[in-house]
């Protein structure tokens, strides 16, 4: 269909529902019930969807385009799950041609949220990088136009050369289980994975991925695989086809290319559905043009979600935007089911439905199928009268725009609903019922989608100090208020719900706020019963008073694991298992009446906060405890002059609080005071609180813990939570306990060094320097430009900063010269080629080495930089985690000595983890060795070796002194 936007009419036309659905050839379809249900409340048998947590849709999805997009759904029942390992993954040109060009249902299942990533945009790693991850790929989802968003419970343990280490830290059973229990939720008809399942992946997560979309797809229609997801109804599912993408990585008729490990293999790959081998390269059964440009939307379709997949900013900073040009995805088909396999079927290559090997029937009129091997003649005419209808509505162009359109389009959807709880009402087996009721009640919310373009209607709700404003709608500059981004227990707040609609057609039935949980909150509506004007009004605002129960639990991940080393999340909730988080706990729902049948739009109630930069950004609005308790630092190694250790409580309130706060200690230990009270004036405030920790005398070389606890009103509280985001992202908040973790270590290091540092992408790096007794000191960009490096013995630079700070490399020539009158300059792994003083190269794709249980080889065991102060030596890389390191150089100038040798299994020797270069009078050193990864887990050996770094430029003194 091509659609361009044309004249929006305004006229109503005064026809019953009963003669529009007779003008349109319908029969009124009874439920088998003594009196047929309003509209109204068949819409209500209808689950809900969750209430968009998006404030504001992009342009993409709004209006005409909008319409345009929702009218290409209506008349398909294609469908889609694709099944990667981490944000990235996906192939988003592929999903946005489908769900924007084609109309198609497209699920995302992405196995991990990204935790052992890098982040280019800030300090946090693990699971608080997880959370923005996610943020960052449901921001890449609306780009794509994804239906729906689900996770596994996996973690993302960081690179991984093999399908067998991904298994055995995850399990075979976990996966499979995930990627199930997807399939069966959203019943596609088809499965899609970015990977193959073989080396060509590289990364052995994305192996597994590859494996088990094959594997899902072969098992999901099986009731005695995994029995228990079917006891609350789910039922099994066939998937009809099952596809990955072609092989990126290079493959000719005899090897294939492993980037993980940079090596050539033979070329085969298995079919896990047949269990068969593939020799050569698998061909590409289809090629799907998703390069194509779609006038509506003004791009082509690469470009839309090259926009979406540059949204990932942690893993690159950003992606440059496509060009408008052809382009191609190619996929391999691993397997067809019987009942969609072609026959005679004289389809090209460019569709993953119809083609030379698959025919699946994507019209409504072909969902009878779901109605079993005789489906009754009352569903097969119901879906035909659909499916004939709505090809009426797309051949009269007339009809597509306004209310004209409205009227046409809505005696469909009251059909669609009348067929709905006919099919809930009738005799067919639950699997039947439940393909049928997932596939209409899919197209009865997109039915309101278009009534909601058509008709101009929009909803959007926010809180207010005090309640806020009651009438028809502000002036030009009308807009929310600033608020607070979360409320507490007892907390009384104003919420504003503001409806506004274009054609002045529809009418407001009513508007009502629900919370998540089901759980009854104190909600008032302040304007009582909707009269006549108001129903009719163009724009209307509500408001409601709303009071947080006492006991409302915090708004919080539902997916938790104990430590980083457990490589899966632990869920508190089993029936949020797959959401991307738990349910927003306050939604604004409002019902709008047009011909008879019933228009529900939902959002979650936002805040409203000004960013600078950024400017107005709306954020879901959350329930936070009213007091939190956090402790810095969160992982310490014990003072190395036996003195007290220094624990700063910070005591942070949602409104004006007193208390106290006390620390819970291994036995015998003593806190200095024991005790100390807060008071709070004002919402937001903080106090931080200090202590002085001293051990008792036989402190063993273990991990500790030391816990706060904060007494107010009489309730305690011992975990505080921060805003994991960046400017532009949305923001979650990441709870802890308030605990320090702390261990002795036996370790020195040089006195009176002063440390500058060259912060990166974002570290904890100068903690551990400050747990060494010398606080650093982070050299800002003036100071790199024209300051007196000097004054610091050391300079350390973070992680991938020459990739993220281009001021950096412009800084060299006075870094080199900093080097060469005595400083010592420690770089830490970078990400590409950079500059040093004498030459270190960088593979485009840089080594790493992923097992941090491989072997570490002293090349020069006498060296002083592995003997003083500290005698290093393999025992200090046992007790590592993730990882050992990245960017291992492929060469470096003879003028550097390679100190340490380690690979993994089947890798080239690593020698380049720990250069060395004295230069001048100084000291260089690049060490590619995962430390930032180390520190916040206290590992010995790591603290050691950044000792004996930050002493170097003193080990002459030191070792004449011994």
């Amino acid at each position: 269909m091509r659609f361009y936007p044309r004249k929006l009419h305004r006229t109503v036309v005064g026809v019953s529902i009963a003669g529009l659905l007779a003008c349109a050839g319908f029969v009124l379809l009874g439920a088998q019930q003594t009196a047929p249900l309003s509209a109204v409340d068949e819409l209500a048998q209808v689950p809900s969807p969750d209430p968009s947590a998006v404030a504001l849709p992009l342009p993409e999805d709004r209006g005409a385009a909008d319409l345009e997009q929702t009218l290409k759904r209506l008349r398909t029942t294609a469908s889609m799950l694709v099944i990667v390992a981490h944000p990235d993954d996906e192939d988003g040109a592929l999903m946005t041609y489908l769900s924007r060009g084609l109309g198609a249902r497209v699920t995302l299942l992405t196995l991990t949220r990204g935790e052992g990533g890098q982040n280019a945009m800030s300090a946090e790693s693990y699971d608080a990088l997880g959370l923005i991850r996610t943020n960052e790929l449901l921001k890449a989802d609306e780009y794509y136009g994804a239906t729906q968003e689900l996770w596994g419970t996996e973690v993302d343990f960081g690179f991984s050369k093999t399908q067998e280490e991904a298994f055995a830290k995850w399990g075979h059973e976990r996966v499979l289980y995930d990627a199930v229990l997807a399939v069966r939720k959203e019943r596609p008809q088809i499965i899609m994975s970015s990977f193959v399942g073989g080396v060509t992946d590289g990364h052995g997560q994305h192996q597994v991925s590859g494996e088990i979309a094959q594997e899902a797809f072969k098992v999901a229609g099986d009731p005695k695989v995994f029995p228990d997801q079917l006891k609350d109804g789910l039922q099994p599912w066939q998937p009809l086809a099952v596809y990955s993408r072609a092989p990126f990585a290079p493959v000719t008729n005899r090897q294939m290319f492993d980037y993980a490990t940079g090596k050539w293999a033979s070329a085969k790959f298995h079919n896990y559905v047949t269990g068969e081998w593939l020799e050569g390269a698998p061909k590409a059964d289809v090629t799907i043009p998703v390069g194509t440009w779609d006038p509506v939307l003004g791009r082509t379709y690469t470009q839309i979600a090259r926009q979406g997949w540059g949204e990932q900013k942690s893993q690159y900073g950003g992606a440059n935007p496509a060009l408008s040009e052809p382009d191609d995805a190619n996929y391999h088909l691993w397997a067809v089911a019987p009942s969609a396999a072609a026959t005679n079927n004289s389809a090209g290559d460019a569709s993953l439905f119809q083609n030379r090997q698959v025919n699946i029937d994507t019209n409504i009129a072909g969902l009878a199928r779901l109605g079993g091997s005789a489906p009754p003649t009352w569903l097969r005419d119901g879906l035909r009268n659909i499916q004939k209808d709505l090809d009426a509505f797309e051949s009269d162009c007339t009809n597509e725009t306004g209310v004209a359109g409205a009227h046409q389009l809505a005696p469909i959807y009251a059909h669609t609903l009348d067929l709905y709880t006919r099919v809930k009402a009738s005799n067919l087996d639950d699997e039947s019922k439940a393909g049928l009721e997932l596939e209409l009640g899919a197209k009865i919310g997109q039915f309101q989608e278009a009534l909601k373009d058509l008709l101009g209607l929009e909803l959007i709700a926010f809180t207010t100090g005090s309640g806020g404003g009651q009438g028809y709608g502000g002036g030009r500059s009308s807009s929310a208020g600033e608020s607070a981004r979360s409320v507490w227990p007892s907390e009384e707040f104003g919420v504003r719900a503001h409806l506004a609609q274009g054609m002045d057609a529809a009418r407001l039935s009513r508007v009502w706020l629900e919370t998540s949980d089901g759980e009854p909150w104190k909600i008032e509506d302040a304007g009582g019963a909707i009269d006549e004007k108001t129903a009719a009004a163009p724009v209307v605002d509500r408001t409601f008073h709303v009071r947080v129960p006492d006991d409302a639990q915090p708004t919080e991940p539902f997916f938790t694991r104990p430590n980083t080393e457990q490589p899966y999340y632990d869920i508190s909730n089993p029936a949020w298992r797959e959401r991307s988080f738990a349910p927003y706990p306050l939604a604004a729902w409002a019902e709008f009446t047009f011909d008879g049948v019933p228009i529900r739009l939902g959002k979650g109630v936002q805040t409203l906060a000004h960013v600078t930069g950024v400017g107005g950004v709306y954020e879901p609005l959350e329930v936070t405890p009213a007091i939190g308790v956090r402790v810095e630092p969160e992982a310490r190694i014990l003072p190395l002059d036996g003195s007290p250790l220094s624990v700063t409580v910070t005591v942070h309130a949602q409104h004006a609080a007193e208390g106290s706060v006390d620390l819970k200690l291994p036995e015998g230990w003593r806190s200095d005071p024991a005790q100390r009270e807060f008071a709070l004036k004002n919402a937001g405030d903080t106090e931080p609180l200090m202590f002085s920790v001293s051990p008792a005398g036989d402190v063993k070389a273990r991990a500790y813990s030391i816990e706060a606890v904060a007494q107010s009103g009489g309730k305690s509280y011992a975990s505080g939570w921060r805003n994991v985001a960046y400017p532009g992202l949305r923001t979650t908040n990441q709870y802890e306990l308030a605990e320090l973790k702390t261990r002795k270590v036996d370790v020195r290091v040089a006195p009176g060094l002063h440390v500058g540092y060259i912060m990166g992408t974002g570290d904890t790096v100068p903690d551990a320097i400050g747990a060494l007794s010398f606080q650093p000191h982070m050299i800002s960009d003036s100071e790199l430009v024209s300051g007196d490096l000097s004054q610091w013995n050391v300079i350390v630079i973070g992680i991938r900063a020459y990739s993220s700070m281009p001021g950096l490399a412009t800084a060299q020539p006075r870094l080199n010269a900093y080097l060469e009158q005595g400083g010592t300059l420690i770089v830490q792994y970078q990400g590409g080629t950079f500059p040093a003083p004498l030459p270190i190269t960088l593979d485009r794709m840089p080594e790493r080495v992923v097992d941090e249980q491989s072997q570490v080889k002293l090349l020069d065991p006498a060296n002083p930089l592995l003997n003083w102060p500290n005698k290093i030596t393999p025992s200090d890389f046992d007790g590592w985690l993730e990882e050992r390191g990245h960017g291992f150089p492929d060469h470096w100038d003879e003028g550097y000595t390679a100190l340490t040798e380690t690979a993994d299994p089947g890798q080239d020797p690593q020698k380049g983890g720990l250069l060395l270069l004295h230069s001048g009078k100084g000291t260089y050193i690049y060490v590619a060795f995962a430390l930032y990864r180390q520190f916040p887990e206290l590992v010995p050996g790591a603290y050691r070796l950044l000792a004996n770094m930050l002493s170097a430029g003193k080990e002459s003194a030191g070792a004449a002194s011994q």
